[in-house]
């Protein structure tokens, strides 16, 4: 190729010319003379993207950015631009989220690097390594995330090489965190330690989570992907808002399986996008969970959009196929059918504990606690992680527990030691008693650094929770999420009272300010629902006293003391609650 190029533009036109013939490939089998249709682990990728551009499509950028140089082949590069200092254009920045690395401008100059944490479950000496990361290369605290994981900011270019690689030195990957790749497996925080629990999620997510990383064809799908394993303990696991759910449930007899425990398979969870992933009728085994949901994502490579990134997620193939077809398409990967099983015959899903990942609560071992611990919206400092993973090896077994609560909990620890544990965590300044409504608090990353957020959401929660303090009493568990944009990271639909951030124009002149829609009656678990949207255009400072009033209202009209303020809203229309919140006096 002509010296006459740059380097950029010699990867475009390669790339463009890679695209074409695979076009070529995609429509008549074959290509030039000479020419060898795709191999290799992307194989699928680019005869998807190829059908695409054969039936008139035009690809999304990232997809031309993926195959103009696939992330994984471009590290080497991506070291050399991060020791240079520069930071990455929008291709790269696309590319470099293969790695785990966000560059996050105009939020922040720096980088956000996300972690795969499998189960959510870290060893103490893990944790306290992160801290040290995030001490010497980054800003110096981290974030517990809605997927039960962790991120660290403030990540200057030269660094982000370090960052990666030291995570690796500690057996933590942030491999495929980021852009169209699956993303962190979610399980049951309580795994095996919980006696309630039908099954141990543990081996399941850590098995899925290996095959994806040694697997390059499960990366560059559509858009990003989803999956999560509830094993029927009392915390939530917020499977319902995944691409796929595996729910553990008892199956009777009758069944064409014999009775046991199972997993039940849902799909299509997307709660941004007001969805959440609904029962397909099918029971697989435990041990094959991996083999199905391989099965589910290679259907998805190859039928997913990979034009309209707006409806590029699994939801859109199931609402353009309906479930049996996809099930059948499914079925045809695995060569072999799945089984149903009629939902009369499997056993309603022991009852969650919306605080159960806050205070003590005995484990199944004779003599144990877990003890969950709050966090101020996700946030610790490098002083908190050294201070927990100190507390979780002196009282407990050594290991941190990630929730999608944006909390963590301390497990193993003995009666004799749980008192000690709590004096412990009471003069690091950590807490594991709190308000409900403290307790139920979900924010995303906001303004602060994200640059898709309207609204600074951790800051404005924060001010929520202050402003509750001595004025409202909650004796029932509330939940309130504040999500700074559409993409909904702290999943406000599902939230009893869920805020998405807006800018909120506030006079004549068009002047704005940061602010929310509000909206109400949403659940998860057995209540799973989408909220209603109840407020639009509520300034960030008119927030707090907006939701005192409506927290006052639900006590003072509820129809009896057990009556949730998820069920108090579905008793009522947007009109009636609006007016009862007029009436209430805060």
């Amino acid at each position: 190729m002509s010296n006459d190029f740059s380097p950029e533009q010699k990867r475009y036109l390669e790339g463009f010319m890679s695209g074409v013939q695979t076009s070529r490939v995609a429509r008549t089998g074959v290509g030039s003379p000479g020419d060898a249709a795709p191999q290799g682990p992307d194989k699928p990728h680019l005869l998807a993207q190829a059908r695409t551009i054969a039936a008139g499509g035009k690809l999304a950028d990232q997809e031309k950015w993926k195959r103009d140089e696939h992330p994984f082949d471009a590290y080497a590069r991506f070291r050399d631009q991060a020791k240079s200092g520069v930071y990455p254009k929008p291709d790269d920045n696309f590319r470099w989220r293969y790695h785990g690395l966000f560059y996050v401008a105009p939020a922040q100059n720096s980088y956000m690097c996300r972690m795969r944490i499998p189960n959510g479950i870290l060893k103490a000496w893990q944790f306290e390594g992160v801290a040290d990361i995030a001490e010497r290369l980054a800003g110096g605290f981290a974030h517990v995330t809605t997927r039960a994981n962790l991120q660290i900011r403030e990540i200057i270019a030269e660094n982000a090489p370090d960052v990666v690689e030291e995570l690796v030195a500690l057996g933590i990957t942030s491999k495929g965190s980021g852009a169209d790749n699956i993303r962190n497996v979610t399980g049951s925080a309580t795994a095996g330690i919980d006696a309630q629990e039908l099954l141990d999620t543990r081996a399941h997510a850590r098995e899925w989570h290996n095959h994806i990383l040694n697997d390059r064809t499960l990366y560059g799908l559509p858009r990003k992907f989803n999956v999560s394993f509830d094993g029927g303990g009392r915390i939530a696991t917020l499977e319902e808002t995944n691409d796929i759910g595996f729910q553990a449930v008892q199956v009777g007899e009758g069944a064409p399986v014999a009775p046991g425990v199972y997993y039940r398979l849902a799909i299509g969870g997307i709660s941004g996008h007001r969805d959440l992933a609904r029962d397909t009728g099918v029971i697989l085994p435990p041990d094959e969970a991996t083999t199905v949901a391989d099965a589910i994502v290679r259907v998805f490579i190859e039928h997913g959009d990979r034009t309209n990134r707006a409806k590029s997620r699994l939801k859109y193939v199931l609402d353009a196929w309906g479930f049996p077809k996809f099930i059948a398409e499914v079925e045809k990967v695995l060569g072999y059918p799945l089984v149903h099983v009629d939902a009369s015959l499997v056993s309603t899903r022991p009852a969650i504990d919306r605080l159960a990942h806050i205070g003590v609560h005995r484990q199944k071992q004779a003599g144990l606690n877990w003890i969950g611990v709050w966090t101020p919206l996700g946030r610790l400092t490098c002083t908190d992680m050294r201070a927990l993973a100190h507390i979780s090896r002196t009282y407990g077994d050594g290991e941190i527990r990630l929730t999608v609560w944006q909390n963590l909990l301390l497990s193993g620890v003995s009666d004799a030691n749980v008192e000690a544990a709590r004096a412990a965590l009471h003069a690091a300044g950590l807490k594991c008693e709190v308000s409900n409504v403290r307790a139920g608090l979900v924010a995303c990353t906001g303004n602060r650094g994200c640059k898709f957020a309207a609204s600074d959401t951790k800051g404005h929660a924060l001010k929520i929770a202050e402003h509750m303090d001595g004025r409202v009493e909650m004796d029932a568990p509330v939940n309130i999420h504040l999500t700074g944009c559409h993409h909904s990271c702290a999943q406000h639909y599902i939230g009893d009272i869920g805020l998405i951030g807006a800018k909120v124009t506030v006079n004549d002149d068009g002047d704005q300010v940061e602010g929310y829609h509000l909206h109400v009656g949403g659940g998860y678990a057995d209540k799973a629902a989408i909220g209603r949207l109840l407020q639009s255009d509520l300034t960030a400072e008119d927030a707090p006293v907006f939701i005192e009033t409506l927290l006052k209202a639900y006590l003072l009209h509820r129809a009896s003391p057990g009556e949730s303020f998820q069920d108090f809203t579905a008793r009522h229309d947007i009109a009636d609650l609006q007016r009862l919140v007029g009436e209430t006096h805060s």
